[in-house]
């Protein structure tokens, strides 16, 4: 039998505060969405003044790196270099970069995406969300 960790609910506040603290500091606004190693939603925040569809675009970016195990950006690579065929890829949308998977002792346990700002911009937020409780 194997054995999973999985993300508690003081991780996805710590992932949420860590996040938005960084946001705030650059005056982003931003949503920030913590989903599980499947992609299911655990936490979201949509800053004032964000685009309201930057939380659907935030949990698609998380749901993508949760279940790919990578970061988001790499897909936004790969289709930019010309492998357009990867857009049509089953159950997977958020396929820019802002979507950060959190590893917790070699396993990935979850994602944070973020939408709102630039794309190298969102993803440095996700970053700092996913540090507050990597190891």
């Amino acid at each position: 039998m194997n054995t999973k960790k999985t993300l508690a609910r003081a991780d996805v506040q710590a992932i949420l505060d860590a996040a938005e603290r960084h946001a705030r500091d650059n005056s982003w606004a931003v949503t920030i969405a913590v989903v599980d190693d499947g992609g299911h939603a655990l936490g979201l925040i949509r800053l004032d003044g964000a685009a309201p569809m930057s939380a659907k675009i935030a949990q698609a970016k998380a749901h993508t790196a949760a279940v790919s195990r990578r970061e988001t950006k790499a897909f936004e690579d790969m289709i930019n270099q010309g492998r357009n065929a990867f857009l049509s890829a089953p159950g997977i949308e958020g396929l820019m970069e802002g979507g950060v998977p959190v590893i917790a002792d070699g396993q990935v346990v979850g994602a944070v995406g973020v939408s709102g700002v630039k794309s190298p911009d969102d993803a440095a937020i996700a970053r700092a969300g996913a540090a507050a409780v990597a190891s």
